[in-house]
C-alpha cells in the first residue's frame, strides 16, 4: 500500500489543473495506514468516549476492528449509522443540535475527508476562511480590516439554516465535476442520507450535512465554493474605474494654500508683520474649510468596488459606491443562492448598513473611521501634516461581549443594575487551587487571544478586573476566609499566584498578569476557532507505533493483536488501582493492553 503522505501530495498536485479528473479514490479506502493516520489524529478528543447509536466508543480501538471495517468498504457492505442527536447550549440561551456519529464513523469520515481536501483545498478561493489549514476567524478579520478601506455600505450575509438546507443533489453534482469514482461518491451519498436518531426514533436526512460528521465542515465549503466563483466573476463586472474623481473645491482649496504658502516663503524679509500674519490666518482658515471635504468624489458614478470575505456560512462584503449598489449586490446574491444553490438569503438578518455605523462579523465590529482630523508632526525641523485617518478600517471588540461571557460563567452578579459586582463561582469550589487558576487563566487569556485584533481589545481590563475578584472570591468561599485574607494568602510580589509542589521541587502558578496589548499577530500555535481548553493534560506522541508493537504494556506479553484503552480524562482516574498510576504517572490517557487484559481491566480483575 502507498504512503498516505506521498497520496495527499499527488491529489493536491493535480487540484489546479481544472480539467484533471481524480479516478480510483476508493480504493485508498483499503488502505490500513490511512486509517492509522487518522486514528491518530482525532484519538485524543474527548467526544470519542461518548458512545454512537451503535453503543460503541474509541475504547478497545484494535487492527482488527480497522480490517473489519476495509473488509466492509470493500464488499461495498459498509454502511453509517445514524448519528445520535443531543442539543447542547447556546450563547443566547436556546439550544443547538449537535450529531454522535460512531467512532468507526468517524475513522472513515476523517479518511474521505483527507482525501477531499487534497482534491479541493488547492484550488479554494483566497476568500473562503473556515475549516481550513492554516486558516482561521482571524485571517478572515484581517482580511476585512486590510481590503474594506472606504467601504461606503455593508452588505452582512444570512443564509438561512445553511448546514441543514445543504441540496444532496447539488452538492454530489459539484463533486462529480472533479470526481470519477461512483463507489467513492456513493460512500459520500451513505453519509449524506444515514440520518439521525433524536430520542430513539430515526429520522431521515433530505437535506444537510451529516450531523456533527468530520467531513461536514469540509463539504460545506466545497457547497459554498460555487459562491465565491460566482463573486469573483461578480466583482469582475462590478468594479469600475481606476481612481475616483478628485473633488474640485478640495483641489482649488489646496492651490490656494499652496500659493499661499509659496508666497509667504518667497517674501518673508519684505513682508510686514502685520500681512504675515494675514497671510498665516488665511492659511489656517482654509485649512480648517478642507477639513470638513474630501480628496476625492465619494459617490462617483464612474468608480465602484466591491470586497468580499467568508468564514463558513457567515460572509461579509464591502460596497465603494451608492446605496442602489448595496442593494443591487444583496438581489443579484439572493437570486444566485436560490437559483444555483437552493439556499435562501434571509432578508431580515442580511443588513445593508452604512458606514457610519458598525457592521457585525464573527464577534467583531467592522467600522470605517470617519475621524477627518489631519495631525501635524515635525521632521528636520520643519512641520508636516500627516493624512486623517478617515476611511480606514478598524475591527472593534463589543461590550455585550465580554458582558456576556461574564454572565455565561457566572462570574459576576448582574442584580445590582450597573453597578455588577463579582461573585464567586461555586461549582468551582470542590476543585484544587491549581485547578481553579487554571481554568480562570485559560477564560481571560481564550478571551483576549480572540479579540486581541481590536483596536480597543485593553477594554478588556474591565472584563479582568470582574474575573480576578471573582478569582479571589471564590478562593474565599472555599476555605470560608475573607478576600482581604485571601488576597494576602495569594500575593507574590503585585501579582496573584497559586503553589504547588512537583517531583522536582516547588513551583508557582501567576494568575494572568500578561495584560491586553493590541495584536495584529497570528499565531499557528493557538487555535482561536476552538472553545479553550480549562484543563489540560500532558499526552505522549507514539500512540500508532505502541498499537503495531504487539507488546501489552501491562502483561508484558508479546506478538499478539492489541486493544487500546482509553479514559475520557486523567483526573477520572482516582489512583487507586496500579494501571491507573502507571496512566498518571506516564500523563497517558491511554494504555495499550492485549485483549485478556483489556476484558479483565474492565471486569475489575487486572490488579
Amino acid at each position: 500500500m502507498r504512503n498516505p503522505t506521498v497520496v495527499l501530495n499527488n491529489l493536491s498536485s493535480k487540484a489546479d489543473i481544472k480539467e484533471y479528473r481524480f479516478k480510483r479514490l476508493y480504493r485508498n479506502l483499503y488502505n490500513q495506514d490511512f486509517f492509522l493516520k487518522a486514528y491518530s489524529k482525532i484519538y485524543a478528543k474527548e467526544g470519542n468516549m461518548t458512545a454512537g447509536t451503535d453503543g460503541s466508543t474509541i475504547d478497545g480501538m484494535s487492527l482488527k476492528r480497522i480490517d473489519t471495517i476495509i473488509e466492509n468498504l470493500k464488499n461495498e457492505s459498509y454502511k453509517p449509522s445514524p448519528a445520535k442527536r443531543v442539543y447542547i447550549p447556546k450563547n443566547n440561551g436556546g439550544k443547538r443540535p449537535l450529531g454522535i456519529p460512531s467512532f468507526e464513523d468517524k475513522l472513515v469520515q476523517e479518511v474521505v475527508r483527507e482525501l477531499l481536501e487534497g482534491i479541493y483545498e488547492p484550488s479554494f478561493s483566497n476568500n473562503s476562511h473556515g475549516f481550513r489549514p492554516n486558516r482561521s476567524s482571524h485571517t478572515a478579520l484581517l482580511q476585512c480590516k486590510n481590503t474594506f478601506h472606504h467601504s461606503r455600505w455593508f452588505v452582512e450575509g444570512d443564509i438561512k439554516g445553511f448546514f441543514d438546507n445543504i441540496d444532496h443533489r447539488i452538492l454530489i453534482n459539484i463533486l462529480r465535476r472533479r470526481i470519477e469514482d461512483e463507489k467513492f461518491i456513493n460512500l459520500i451519498w451513505k453519509f449524506l442520507k444515514a440520518g439521525y436518531l433524536d430520542d430513539w426514533k430515526f429520522h431521515k436526512t433530505y437535506s444537510g450535512t451529516p450531523q456533527g460528521g468530520i467531513i461536514s465542515p469540509l463539504l460545506s465549503n466545497i457547497y459554498l465554493n460555487e459562491l465565491d466563483k460566482f463573486i469573483e466573476e461578480y466583482k469582475k463586472s462590478f468594479d469600475i474605474g481606476k481612481l475616483r474623481g478628485s473633488n474640485r473645491e478640495y483641489v482649488k482649496i489646496s492651490q490656494r494654500i499652496h500659493k499661499l504658502n509659496k508666497n509667504l516663503e518667497t517674501n518673508w524679509d519684505n513682508l510686514s508683520s502685520e500681512k504675515k500674519q494675514n497671510i498665516k490666518d488665511t492659511i489656517k482658515n482654509l485649512r480648517n474649510e478642507r477639513k470638513g471635504m474630501h480628496r476625492t468624489i465619494q459617490i462617483d458614478p464612474n468608480y465602484r468596488r466591491i470586497q468580499y470575505v467568508r468564514y463558513a456560512d457567515d460572509f461579509l462584503i464591502g460596497v465603494i459606491g451608492g446605496k442602489k449598489d448595496a442593494e443591487k449586490v444583496k438581489k443579484d446574491l439572493t437570486i444566485f443562492l436560490d437559483e444555483k444553490l437552493k439556499l435562501g438569503l434571509s432578508q431580515e438578518k442580511t443588513l445593508i448598513t452604512h458606514n457610519k455605523k458598525k457592521a457585525r462579523f464573527l464577534g467583531y465590529d467592522i467600522m470605517i473611521s470617519q475621524d477627518n482630523s489631519e495631525k501635524g508632526s515635525t521632521s528636520n525641523g520643519k512641520k508636516t501634516t500627516r493624512k486623517s485617518a478617515k476611511g480606514k478600517c478598524f475591527l472593534s471588540i463589543p461590550k455585550e461581549k465580554w458582558i456576556n461571557k461574564l454572565i455565561a460563567l457566572e462570574a459576576v452578579d448582574m442584580s445590582f443594575g450597573h453597578n455588577w459586582k463579582p461573585k464567586h463561582r461555586n461549582y468551582l469550589i470542590n476543585l484544587d487551587d491549581l485547578e481553579i487558576i487554571s481554568i480562570y487563566n485559560s477564560e481571560i487569556e481564550g478571551l483576549y487571544n480572540y479579540y486581541k485584533l481590536a483596536f480597543n481589545v485593553s477594554n478588556l481590563h474591565s472584563f479582568y478586573y470582574v474575573m480576578k475578584f471573582s478569582f479571589l472570591k471564590t478562593l474565599a468561599s472555599k476555605y470560608k476566609s475573607s478576600v482581604r485574607k485571601t488576597i494576602n494568602k495569594y500575593r507574590l510580589n503585585k501579582d496573584l499566584a497559586v503553589k504547588y509542589d512537583t517531583k522536582k521541587g516547588s513551583n508557582v502558578r501567576m494568575f494572568y498578569n500578561k495584560g491586553f496589548k493590541y495584536n495584529l499577530s497570528i499565531s499557528k500555535s493557538i487555535n482561536v476557532d476552538e472553545t479553550p481548553q480549562t484543563l489540560k493534560f500532558a499526552g505522549r506522541t507514539g500512540l500508532i507505533q505502541r498499537l503495531l508493537a504487539e507488546k501489552c504494556e501491562w502483561c508484558g506479553v508479546e506478538n499478539v493483536p492489541l486493544e487500546i484503552h482509553h479514559v475520557r480524562k486523567l483526573k477520572d482516574l482516582k489512583g487507586k488501582k496500579v494501571w491507573e498510576q502507571i496512566m498518571i504517572a506516564r500523563k497517558r490517557k491511554t494504555m495499550a493492553l492485549c485483549q485478556e487484559c483489556h476484558v479483565d481491566l474492565h471486569a475489575g480483575r487486572l490488579d
